[in-house]
Protein backbone atom coordinates (compact mmCIF):
# COMPACT_ATOMS: atom_id res chain seq x y z
CA UNK A 1 0.00 0.00 0.00
CA UNK A 2 2.82 2.46 0.91
CA UNK A 3 4.69 1.35 -2.89
CA UNK A 4 1.12 2.01 -4.23
CA UNK A 5 1.23 5.50 -2.33
CA UNK A 6 4.87 6.37 -3.29
CA UNK A 7 4.22 5.17 -7.01
CA UNK A 8 1.65 7.50 -7.23
CA UNK A 9 3.07 10.51 -5.67
CA UNK A 10 6.42 10.12 -7.98
CA UNK A 11 3.82 9.84 -11.11
CA UNK A 12 1.73 12.82 -9.84
CA UNK A 13 5.11 15.02 -8.97
CA UNK A 14 6.12 13.75 -12.82
CA UNK A 15 3.21 14.96 -14.71
CA UNK A 16 3.36 18.53 -13.02
CA UNK A 17 6.95 19.29 -13.32
CA UNK A 18 7.16 17.94 -16.98
CA UNK A 19 7.05 19.89 -19.98
CA UNK A 20 3.90 19.25 -21.66
CA UNK A 21 1.16 20.65 -24.65
CA UNK A 22 -2.71 21.63 -23.54
CA UNK A 23 -5.12 22.44 -25.71
CA UNK A 24 -8.98 24.15 -24.91
CA UNK A 25 -11.88 22.75 -26.00
CA UNK A 26 -12.08 25.92 -27.83
CA UNK A 27 -8.84 24.87 -29.54
CA UNK A 28 -6.21 27.29 -27.19
CA UNK A 29 -2.94 25.57 -27.35
CA UNK A 30 -0.14 26.25 -24.51
CA UNK A 31 2.88 24.45 -25.78
CA UNK A 32 5.38 23.61 -24.16
CA UNK A 33 4.24 24.64 -21.00
CA UNK A 34 4.96 23.40 -17.31
CA UNK A 35 2.44 22.80 -14.79
CA UNK A 36 3.59 24.91 -11.49
CA UNK A 37 0.27 24.12 -9.64
CA UNK A 38 -3.01 21.75 -9.60
CA UNK A 39 -5.81 23.33 -8.19
CA UNK A 40 -9.58 21.78 -7.06
CA UNK A 41 -10.83 23.83 -10.36
CA UNK A 42 -7.73 24.48 -12.74
CA UNK A 43 -4.59 24.27 -13.65
CA UNK A 44 -1.97 26.40 -13.21
CA UNK A 45 0.16 26.56 -16.53
CA UNK A 46 3.99 28.36 -16.68
CA UNK A 47 5.01 29.30 -20.00
CA UNK A 48 7.36 31.38 -21.62
CA UNK A 49 5.13 34.14 -22.04
CA UNK A 50 3.90 33.97 -18.30
CA UNK A 51 1.32 32.50 -16.15
CA UNK A 52 -1.68 31.55 -17.17
CA UNK A 53 -4.45 29.22 -15.20
CA UNK A 54 -6.46 27.33 -17.30
CA UNK A 55 -9.98 25.91 -15.84
CA UNK A 56 -10.60 22.41 -16.01
CA UNK A 57 -14.08 23.24 -17.40
CA UNK A 58 -12.11 24.32 -20.48
CA UNK A 59 -10.13 21.00 -20.58
CA UNK A 60 -10.97 17.72 -22.61
CA UNK A 61 -11.85 15.59 -20.52
CA UNK A 62 -8.97 12.88 -20.92
CA UNK A 63 -6.93 16.12 -18.88
CA UNK A 64 -9.93 16.51 -16.22
CA UNK A 65 -9.70 12.68 -15.63
CA UNK A 66 -5.22 13.22 -15.24
CA UNK A 67 -5.79 15.59 -12.50
CA UNK A 68 -8.42 14.08 -10.96
CA UNK A 69 -11.18 16.76 -11.31
CA UNK A 70 -14.10 16.72 -9.45
CA UNK A 71 -16.86 19.33 -10.33
CA UNK A 72 -18.04 18.98 -6.51
CA UNK A 73 -14.48 19.99 -5.23
CA UNK A 74 -13.92 22.41 -7.98
CA UNK A 75 -17.16 24.65 -7.42
CA UNK A 76 -16.53 24.50 -3.83
CA UNK A 77 -13.20 25.67 -4.30
CA UNK A 78 -14.36 28.19 -6.69
CA UNK A 79 -16.71 29.30 -4.08
CA UNK A 80 -14.24 29.21 -1.42
CA UNK A 81 -12.09 31.44 -3.77
CA UNK A 82 -14.48 34.06 -4.15
CA UNK A 83 -15.51 34.13 -1.07
CA UNK A 84 -11.68 35.22 0.08
CA UNK A 85 -11.60 37.52 -3.28
CA UNK A 86 -14.69 39.40 -1.96
CA UNK A 87 -13.25 39.63 2.07
CA UNK A 88 -10.01 41.05 0.60
CA UNK A 89 -12.41 43.52 -1.62
CA UNK A 90 -14.44 44.28 1.33
CA UNK A 91 -11.00 44.66 3.32
CA UNK A 92 -9.57 47.05 1.24
CA UNK A 93 -12.24 49.32 1.13
CA UNK A 94 -12.62 49.25 4.75
CA UNK A 95 -8.43 50.17 4.48
CA UNK A 96 -9.54 53.04 1.98
CA UNK A 97 -12.38 54.52 3.88
CA UNK A 98 -10.23 54.60 7.19
CA UNK A 99 -7.33 56.29 5.32
CA UNK A 100 -9.80 58.93 3.65
CA UNK A 101 -11.82 59.30 7.53
CA UNK A 102 -7.99 60.33 9.04
CA UNK A 103 -7.19 62.42 6.41
CA UNK A 104 -10.72 64.06 6.86
CA UNK A 105 -10.32 64.55 10.51
CA UNK A 106 -6.52 65.85 10.18
CA UNK A 107 -7.45 68.57 7.32
CA UNK A 108 -10.37 69.31 9.81
CA UNK A 109 -7.78 69.22 12.64
CA UNK A 110 -5.48 72.14 10.52
CA UNK A 111 -9.19 74.09 9.86
CA UNK A 112 -9.08 75.88 12.38
CA UNK A 113 -4.94 76.44 13.14
CA UNK A 114 -5.88 78.14 9.40
CA UNK A 115 -8.52 79.81 10.44
CA UNK A 116 -6.25 81.52 13.35
CA UNK A 117 -3.74 82.47 10.74
CA UNK A 118 -6.11 84.05 8.36
CA UNK A 119 -7.67 85.78 11.14
CA UNK A 120 -4.16 87.03 12.53
CA UNK A 121 -3.40 88.16 9.38
CA UNK A 122 -6.57 89.72 8.74
CA UNK A 123 -6.13 91.40 12.33
CA UNK A 124 -2.48 92.35 10.93
CA UNK A 125 -3.69 93.81 7.66
CA UNK A 126 -6.23 96.17 9.37
CA UNK A 127 -4.21 97.18 11.88
CA UNK A 128 -1.39 98.47 9.12
CA UNK A 129 -4.04 99.96 7.08
CA UNK A 130 -5.15 101.58 10.05
CA UNK A 131 -1.95 102.92 11.02
CA UNK A 132 -0.95 104.31 7.51
CA UNK A 133 -4.73 106.09 7.84
CA UNK A 134 -4.02 107.88 10.48
CA UNK A 135 -0.64 108.77 9.71
CA UNK A 136 -2.34 110.43 6.09
CA UNK A 137 -4.89 111.78 8.68
CA UNK A 138 -2.03 113.42 11.16
CA UNK A 139 -0.05 114.67 7.71
CA UNK A 140 -2.92 116.47 6.80
CA UNK A 141 -3.71 118.08 10.17
CA UNK A 142 0.15 119.36 10.76
CA UNK A 143 -0.26 121.08 6.97
CA UNK A 144 -3.49 122.77 8.00
CA UNK A 145 -2.38 124.22 11.78
CA UNK A 146 0.38 124.99 9.49
CA UNK A 147 -1.31 127.42 6.90
CA UNK A 148 -3.85 128.51 9.50
CA UNK A 149 -0.93 130.05 11.73
CA UNK A 150 0.64 131.40 8.88
CA UNK A 151 -2.42 133.08 7.67
CA UNK A 152 -3.38 134.18 11.09
CA UNK A 153 0.24 136.10 11.45
CA UNK A 154 -0.20 137.99 8.41
CA UNK A 155 -2.69 141.43 8.40
CA UNK A 156 -6.34 140.33 7.87
CA UNK A 157 -7.01 143.50 5.49
CA UNK A 158 -4.03 144.98 3.00
CA UNK A 159 -4.34 148.65 2.25
CA UNK A 160 -3.67 151.09 -0.80
CA UNK A 161 -3.90 154.51 -2.26
CA UNK A 162 -5.12 155.02 -5.94
CA UNK A 163 -4.47 158.58 -6.21
CA UNK A 164 -5.78 160.63 -3.27
CA UNK A 165 -8.14 157.62 -2.86
CA UNK A 166 -7.14 155.26 -0.23
CA UNK A 167 -9.00 151.80 0.22
CA UNK A 168 -8.32 148.79 1.97
CA UNK A 169 -9.20 145.10 1.28
CA UNK A 170 -9.37 141.17 2.79
CA UNK A 171 -6.03 139.89 2.48
CA UNK A 172 -6.60 136.80 0.31
CA UNK A 173 -4.47 134.24 2.79
CA UNK A 174 -7.28 134.84 4.80
CA UNK A 175 -10.20 134.12 2.21
CA UNK A 176 -8.87 130.72 2.72
CA UNK A 177 -9.41 130.37 6.56
CA UNK A 178 -12.92 128.89 7.25
CA UNK A 179 -12.01 126.18 4.86
CA UNK A 180 -9.10 125.31 6.04
CA UNK A 181 -10.51 125.57 9.50
CA UNK A 182 -13.69 123.57 8.68
CA UNK A 183 -11.43 121.01 7.13
CA UNK A 184 -9.66 120.57 10.34
CA UNK A 185 -12.42 119.90 12.23
CA UNK A 186 -13.59 116.91 9.92
CA UNK A 187 -9.90 115.93 9.73
CA UNK A 188 -9.53 115.61 13.71
CA UNK A 189 -12.59 113.92 13.59
CA UNK A 190 -11.81 111.53 11.15
CA UNK A 191 -8.37 110.84 12.83
CA UNK A 192 -10.20 110.66 16.25
CA UNK A 193 -12.61 107.69 14.81
CA UNK A 194 -9.61 106.12 13.47
CA UNK A 195 -7.39 106.02 16.51
CA UNK A 196 -10.11 104.26 18.32
CA UNK A 197 -10.67 101.42 15.67
CA UNK A 198 -6.78 101.06 15.81
CA UNK A 199 -6.52 100.66 19.26
CA UNK A 200 -9.41 97.95 19.17
CA UNK A 201 -7.64 96.41 16.42
CA UNK A 202 -4.57 96.05 18.61
CA UNK A 203 -6.03 94.99 21.57
CA UNK A 204 -7.35 92.13 19.42
CA UNK A 205 -4.33 91.22 18.07
CA UNK A 206 -2.76 90.65 21.63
Amino acid sequence: MKMKTLTFLILSFTSVVLADDFKTVDGKEFKNTTVSRVEPDGIVLATNSGISKVYFTELPKAIQERFHYDAEKATAYSAEQNANLEALRKQQEESRRKLADEKNKYWLGQEPLKNQQDNAKNRQDTVQALQGRYNELQHQEDDLIRRIQEAERLPRYLHGQSGSKHYSYLNPAWQYLPDWQKSLKEVRREKDQVRRQLEDAQRQQK
